[in-house]
């Protein structure tokens, strides 16, 4: 009852103070408020409204008038280079930072703009300048990374695994996933040229940064292919199935290619038989349709593509069971069965892209790296028609 009573007793009092406290932060807003330009409200209406041509111009009506307002060069400076006015946004902040008493952290804020500005012009020579000589400033985290996004841009892969590990250091999360594929960017580049050894080298450094990288287990396959061995390389790839069975699909022709050097077709199409119970995929049904017809003739490539078809009903099934159907077809039936064939084959053509998991980019061929958002491993081992039809 004691406590109820003091409960009771103080509930006025906690009121009163609250009312006090608003009372001066509203005092104390109206007293700051009036000390901004006119022109600061006019500016952030206009932004509100959609209007960016109108706030820059009143913007920069306050700096012409007050040429001491930091706050306004940067919003002023940001604008421009949103709009893509890159040459002004520039100007903007080379202006600040020619004031001698601009203090070190709006300097060292200054410096950070002046970067992103270079870096949106693509003048990448100066970013990387600007960036460098923040690294040991507040604004070494976000330096690190727009450094990093320029040695991506220039193919620098050795720069950018320098980048991506100082990242790592000063606790801006993992990256082992970019590092890997930074040094298989390298190894492919070896491959390219025939260097084999050299390849294998980085590969092992790209396993040791992710263990689970399917880019580099591919290509250590390539690399002992180069080498000459065959069985290798099929052990190497096979290896795909443990790591993430839908990307099997990326290495199909691979192994289905290496069973054939080594006399055993057969072992390979079986193989990839197993992997199309496991994991349905129109690129590793390509695969086995065209050996299934090499080695076990049509009506069992009929046969398996009408299994398939029923499995996942798809457009891009359907046109592959229209071709093999086209393939012993009476002469009656074969100019229907091709108008069929041309309609749905039109239709699939749209339909059979790769579709980037962040930023939703489309594309005919597999990428590692996104040519949309530059993000790494975002591409599912599946076309859009199958991602719609397993969801």
């Amino acid at each position: 009852m004691e406590f109820e009573l003091w409960w009771l007793l103080g509930m006025p009092i906690f009121f009163g103070l609250g009312w006090v406290a608003a009372r001066v932060d509203i005092r104390q807003l109206v007293s700051e408020s009036r000390t901004l330009p006119r022109g600061y409200f006019k500016g952030l209406n206009f932004l509100l409204n959609d209007q960016p041509d109108k706030a820059i111009d009143a913007f920069i009506e306050i700096v012409r008038l007050d040429p001491e307002t930091a706050d306004m060069h940067f919003a002023l400076g940001n604008l421009f280079r949103r709009r893509g006015e890159t040459e002004r946004a520039i100007r903007v902040h080379q202006n600040l930072l020619s004031r001698p008493d601009l203090p070190a952290e709006q300097k060292a804020h200054a410096e950070f703009e002046l970067g992103m500005d270079y870096l949106k012009a693509g003048l990448l020579d100066r970013a990387e300048e600007t960036f460098k000589r923040l690294v040991d400033t507040q604004y070494g985290v976000q330096a690190r990374r727009s450094l990093l996004e320029i040695f991506q841009r220039e193919k620098e892969w050795p720069r950018a695994i320098e980048a991506a590990v100082g990242l790592q250091e000063s606790g801006a999360g993992a990256r082992q996933k970019e590092i890997s594929q930074f040094y298989c960017e390298m190894a492919q580049d070896a491959l390219v040229h025939i260097h084999p050894e050299e390849a294998l080298q980085l590969l092992e450094q790209a396993l040791q940064a992710d263990r689970t990288s399917v880019r580099a287990t591919i290509l250590v396959g390539d690399a002992q292919l180069a080498q000459g061995d065959v069985e290798a390389a099929l052990a190497t790839w096979r290896r795909v199935e443990q790591q993430s069975v839908p990307h099997v699909a990326l290495v199909a022709q691979r192994i289905m290619d290496g069973y054939r050097k080594v006399g055993r077709p057969q072992e390979g199409v079986s193989l990839l038989k197993s992997y199309l119970e496991q994991a349905s995929s129109i690129d590793l049904l390509e695969v086995v349709f065209k050996a299934v017809i090499e080695l076990e003739g049509v009506d069992a490539a009929k046969e398996l593509v009408s299994a398939e078809l029923r499995r996942t009903p798809t457009l891009l099934g359907l046109d592959k069971l229209l071709e093999a159907r086209m393939m012993d077809a009476p002469a009656a039936l074969l100019s229907e069965l091709s108008m069929v064939k041309g309609l749905v084959h039109g239709y699939t053509q749209k339909l059979a892209r790769y579709q980037c998991g962040n930023c939703g980019f489309k594309a005919k061929q597999y990428y590692w790296h996104c040519p949309g958002c530059s993000k790494w491993e975002s591409y599912p081992p599946r076309r859009t028609e199958e991602m719609n039809v397993m969801n």
